[in-house]
């Protein structure tokens, strides 16, 4: 049975779901997909429809692509959206919700372009968490396409440190990969459950002590390789005095693959590194790639990294309270998703840094 949920605190009233829609310029900033995705939560939240022109304006290759669309048609039918415009290579489209987020228990269609590029499994559901956490009931979806990317949130990332600090804030979370994804063109299926959840800030200033360490290196017909890369990763800890928890898992999948995630527990702060083998790469160069960018960010005082900003800023907008953490590096995709938050709500969000630079960010309700 569901837990009892108190009744959810939106940021505007639904009386905004008959007010005139908000205006975005889809190439602000960033200008990418990151702009769509926050939008859509936003809206959720707080049923003020929206348009967006020059969609994904910022990048090289502008209009909706199926990840969007997935969402939109998602969100859609969890807010009984009226949409216009919702299509692969659309430059415009308007959203305008009209009640509030029902949970989802269904397969969210698997969209693709005419050389069959999907969706990031991961990127959608991570997406939708914090929508589905204010409905009233449990739900249950299942994403399909790419689980293992280049520069993407990765499946391992998603049910191990973004989970973790979602929990933090009282958002839980479960996945089950059915079966891996390497790449856009890939087939992979991952599953999420979403509890009705409560969401608190998190004041995460200073880091405190080390918990522990932990890699998951997902391969598909790279067994050799998986060994070696783990042995290399190990080997990069034992020099910096640092001990490292590996996992080997070796996944089902249609094709080849081998991708490596590595996060670091404080008491207060979450890090992570992750790579994924490339054709002619070594594995003990996958290794050296993770190991660096996870004590890059180590080194600093940091307590939170760039992507782990980017996936605590929406749930911490819904959230009661405040929340303050430290990156070290403040990135244009932040800077955009806080842009957009700003856009649908006059939410205190201080952000002290320049971009690239290190920041501080405070996000009170």
């Amino acid at each position: 049975n569901p837990l009892p949920h108190p009744e959810p605190v939106w940021l505007y009233p639904q009386t905004l779901a008959a007010s005139s829609l908000l205006v975005l310029d889809g190439a602000h900033l960033e200008g990418g997909g990151a702009l769509v995705r926050t939008a859509l939560v936003m809206s959720a939240a707080t049923q003020q429809g929206f348009q967006i022109d020059d969609v994904r304006g910022g990048t090289r290759h502008p209009g909706l692509d199926p990840e969007d669309v997935v969402l939109l048609m998602a969100v859609a039918a969890a807010c009984r959206a009226e949409t216009t415009g919702v299509a692969i290579g659309s430059k415009s489209f308007t959203f305008r919700p009209t009640i509030r987020a029902i949970k989802i228990e269904d397969t969210l269609p698997d969209i693709r372009t005419e050389n069959n590029r999907g969706s990031n499994a991961a990127v959608s559901l991570a997406t939708l968490a914090p929508i589905l956490a204010r409905a009233s009931a449990y739900s249950s979806v299942i994403a399909t396409g790419e689980t293992y990317g280049m520069r993407v949130l990765g499946y391992d990332a998603l049910a191990g440190p973004v989970a973790e600090l979602w929990r933090e804030l009282g958002l839980y979370t479960y996945f089950e990969l059915g079966r891996a994804g390497f790449g856009r063109t890939s087939d992979g299926e991952i599953t999420m459950e979403v509890e009705p959840s409560a969401l608190k800030g998190i004041e995460w200033i200073d880091r405190g002590k080390l918990r522990s360490i932990k890699a998951a290196i997902a391969y598909k017909g790279h067994s050799a390789a998986a060994d070696r890369c783990l042995s290399h990763l190990q080997r990069l800890a034992t020099n910096t005095g640092l001990k490292i928890e590996g996992d080997l898992i070796e996944v089902g999948a249609a094709d080849h693959g081998m991708h490596l995630t590595i996060w670091a527990r404080y008491d207060k702060g979450l890090g992570t590194g992750a790579a994924t083998a490339a054709r002619g790469m070594r594995a003990e160069g996958v290794a050296q790639q993770a190991f660096e960018e996870l004590f890059s960010w180590m080194s600093t005082p940091a307590t939170l990294d760039p992507y782990l900003a980017d996936h605590i800023l929406l749930p911490a907008v819904l959230a009661e309270g405040t929340t303050s953490f430290r990156t070290n590096r403040l990135t244009r995709r932040f800077l955009t998703k806080v842009w957009v938050v700003k856009q649908f709500t006059p939410l205190h969000i201080t952000v002290r840094g320049s971009e690239d630079g290190p920041g501080h960010v405070t996000i009170q309700r």
